[in-house]
Formats: structure tokens, sequence, C-alpha cells
């Protein structure tokens, strides 16, 4: 059985979107998942660095759980999640089984143009060939009408050498914005496939 852990984005919750189901549902088949609840700060006091996330502390936050982290570990993440494994990834000494990246991106493009270009989560330059060494497949999930377009995930599968699934119309794959997010079928399913074909 793996160890799965389940990583939010902006000002998430593990209570948010498809997590709950998706836990519940993995759960269910003996895996042990996790659900950390990141540092994020209140909504109402976003700063000009997009919401004054601070990598540091998400990385604390993550380093508390190292004793489920093996070469046999799964990640999921989901938008900023993605950004912050990206990091992650490069830090490990050995390899994890498999990461998974939900709404993914790389640049600040389409960002509102009230807000910096850079914050902690971008300071530092993503290390591609790092990161690469840190999980041995990589499987991205892109919308075809999200805010981030289908061109990030196809530059991010290419530099990670990942397996990139175009959903249409899926937004952000957030509740939110689209209630049929409180479950993720096909993830559940692509998840479960990689398992049986890797134990």
């Amino acid at each position: 059985m793996k160890n799965i852990f389940i990583i939010h984005g902006s000002y998430g919750s593990p209570q948010e979107n498809w997590f709950p189901w998706l836990k519940k549902e993995l759960s269910k088949l003996g895996h042990k998942v996790l659900v950390p609840q990141f540092p994020v700060p209140p909504t109402d006091k976003q700063d000009s660095s997009y919401g004054g996330h601070k990598l540091s502390e998400w990385v604390e936050t993550l380093n508390d759980y190292s004793r489920y982290i093996d070469n046999e570990t799964i990640f999921i993440a989901h938008s900023r999640g993605c950004i912050f494994t990206y990091h992650y990834l490069a830090k490990i000494k050995q390899s994890i089984s498999a990461t998974f990246l939900v709404a993914p991106w790389i640049n600040f493009l389409w960002y509102p143009k009230n807000s910096k270009r850079i914050d902690s989560f971008h300071q530092v330059p993503f290390d591609w060939k790092k990161m690469k060494k840190g999980s041995r497949y990589f499987e991205i999930y892109q919308s075809t009408n999200d805010d981030t377009p289908v061109s990030e995930g196809e530059e991010i599968a290419k530099k990670l050498d990942a397996k990139l699934v175009v959903v249409k119309n899926a937004g952000h794959f957030s509740a939110s914005t689209d209630k049929k997010f409180i479950e993720f079928p096909l993830l559940l399913n692509n998840v479960k496939d990689f398992i049986k074909k890797n134990s």
C-alpha cells in the first residue's frame, strides 16, 4: 500500500474541492492518504506578493511528514500546490514513485495586473533537472478553459517528460467554479491504474 499526499493550493484546505472524496476513495483501497493543511494567510489580508504565501513555511509543514515520504510515495498537487511540489521534489534525497499535477503553472503572464510578478514561490528558480530526479513518474492535468493556458501544461510536460492529460472545459478543477469537482473520477482511475501497473 502507498503513502499518498494531496497538496492543496492558494488559500486552500484539506476539506475543499475533490480532496476529501479522493482521500476517502483511496483510503478504501488500503492506502494511507495524508492531506496536510499548509499555512495560508487570511483572504482579507492579501498583499501585493499575491497573498503572502511563504514557501519556507510550506516546506517546514511537509517536513513534519517526512517519515511517510519514501520511494513508494505518491504526490497529488493542485494549483499553487504544484509550484510547491516542484521545489520540494528538487530537495528530497530519494525519488518518490509518482507525481500528479492538477492545474499546474510556471509563468505569471495571466496574473492580475495589480499583483507582483514574483513571490516567494518564484524567487527560487525551478530546478527541473533535480525535480525530475525527485519523482519517477509525472502526470499533468490541464483544462482547455482555465486561466492557465494549456501551453503551460505542455511546457511543464516537456520539461518533466510527463504524460499530459488535457480535459475539456474543466476550469481550474475547482468546486468553487464547478460543483462537479467535489469528485474527480478521472484522476482517481488514473492513480489506481498507475498503482496497479507499478505494484
